[in-house]
């Protein structure tokens, strides 16, 4: 098939990658009014004339805006193709299916992530060739998961790969760390891409387009018209960006007395966390990918012993298997749904000392003495996700729970939870208690 489209330098580069056989993941745009749409329409309609009898997907986050945007720019390439609606394909508003002429199909499906279906079982059953998510920033890393383990229907019988385009604006969550940031860092994977397309990439462009995106709050402005992955100014964020980078430079702040703050896990689920604290200086930090509740107990008994710290001053989060541990150190535990200290306006512990914990960063008063890479980039993705939740109700004092953390950075805020629980002790400073009432 002949492709009757003026692709954009930036595009014709995507569609190279659609059709080579290395790339499985692309994502493409990170900005407004790149074409990012129109090349994901184009490639899956120009796959199923190509290749008769596959199966294909179209999704968004809300089916609704699927059909009024995407659905839309669909349409209008296949005018443009001359494509005919009845005759070389067909629409059926009801199933939200697709049919072209030689049996290929496209199905039109919402990614949103509801309750009612937490692991995506709709998704389980599908078959698919290949799949074009829209505004994929708007869907769970968990969604984005499942659709690519789907995508295995009539590959082999024409010699395909899987393939999974998806479009974006600038968001922190999954997107940025496993695509943006890899990229910025040349250390994306072979068989993921991502290419930056913005409004002055794109050549068919309207030029009152830019014109309305300058009008935009800053914010915004930043975000869809120069592509800034990096600026976030959001009201609900509870923690100042460049105080988060500032953690690792205050070399100079005092110590004090000793702690140890750990967040347990075992046996490869999350990771175990274990910090040492002179102060509010971090000066060791622990990471277990795989441990018992004995070994983790060990490690915090060998650094207690090494840097003479009391016993009082170890906490530990005491929900789940992190029990067992306390068990073992007779050491304070730290529950996450703890009452409120001194009955302030928060809904449990674990918010009141996230909350202390950014008055804390923000002002500069913690230091975080490591030089891994990793670390640094995991506790940088998980203070930028401590926010405020439900802020527009009357309520008391909320974060973001962790299951939406864990959906926006793809797992566990466990470096954030461990740094968090050191907050007790600045809260109920000289606290005689073994446990967190």
């Amino acid at each position: 098939m002949r492709i009757e489209s003026e692709f954009t330098p930036k595009q014709s580069k995507a569609f190279r990658y659609l059709l080579d056989n290395t790339t499985t993941e692309l994502l493409f745009g990170g900005g407004a009014g790149g074409g990012k749409s129109y090349l994901g329409c184009a490639w899956i309609i120009y796959s199923c004339i190509k290749y008769k009898g596959i199966r294909c997907l179209i999704g968004r986050s809300k089916l609704d805006n699927l059909k009024k945007t995407t659905l839309n720019t669909f349409f209008e390439i296949c005018k443009e193709w001359k494509l005919v609606s009845g005759k070389d394909f067909t629409f059926n508003a009801g199933s939200n299916i697709i049919k072209f002429y030689n049996g290929s199909e496209i199905m039109l499906k919402d990614l949103f992530h509801y309750p009612a279906d937490p692991n995506y079982d709709s998704l389980g059953s599908l078959e698919l060739t290949y799949a074009f998510v829209d505004e994929c920033n708007q869907i769970t890393h968990k969604a984005k998961t499942i659709l690519s383990s789907r995508l295995r229907y009539k590959l082999d019988e024409n010699n395909l790969i899987p393939k999974l385009f998806m479009s974006c604006n600038p968001a922190k969550n999954w997107v940025y760390n496993e695509f943006y940031l890899p990229n910025k860092n040349n250390e994306l994977k072979e068989y993921r891409k991502f290419i930056q397309s913005l409004a002055s990439d794109n050549i068919h462009i309207s030029r009152h387009y830019e014109d309305q995106l300058q009008k935009l709050d800053e914010i915004s402005k930043q975000r869809l018209l120069f592509g800034n992955w990096e600026y976030d100014d959001s009201e609900d964020k509870l923690i100042e960006y460049n105080a988060i980078l500032n953690l690792f430079d205050n070399q100079d702040l005092n110590g004090g007395e000793k702690y140890i703050s750990c967040d347990v896990a075992r046996f490869g689920k999350d990771k175990t966390v274990i910090i040492y604290w002179n102060g509010l200086r971090a000066e060791q930090i622990r990471v277990l990918d795989t441990n018992t509740i004995v070994e983790a107990s060990n490690i915090i008994k060998d650094i207690q012993r090494t840097q003479n710290v009391r016993l009082s001053n170890i906490i530990v989060d005491d929900d789940g298997i992190g029990g067992g541990v306390t068990d073992i150190l007779k050491c304070r535990g730290f529950k996450n749904n703890g009452k409120v200290i001194n009955n302030e306006n928060y809904v449990n512990l674990k918010t009141q000392c996230y909350y202390k914990l950014a008055e804390c960063i923000n002002a500069g008063n913690m230091f975080i003495n490591s030089n891994n890479p990793k670390i640094k980039e995991s506790v940088l993705k998980e203070l930028e996700q401590v926010r405020r939740d439900k802020i527009d109700k009357d309520s008391k004092l909320a974060i973001l729970p962790k299951e939406k953390v864990k959906a926006i950075i793809g797992r566990s805020p466990d470096f954030s939870d461990a740094i968090m629980m050191r907050m007790y002790y600045e809260l109920r400073p000289n606290v005689g208690k073994y446990y967190v009432q």
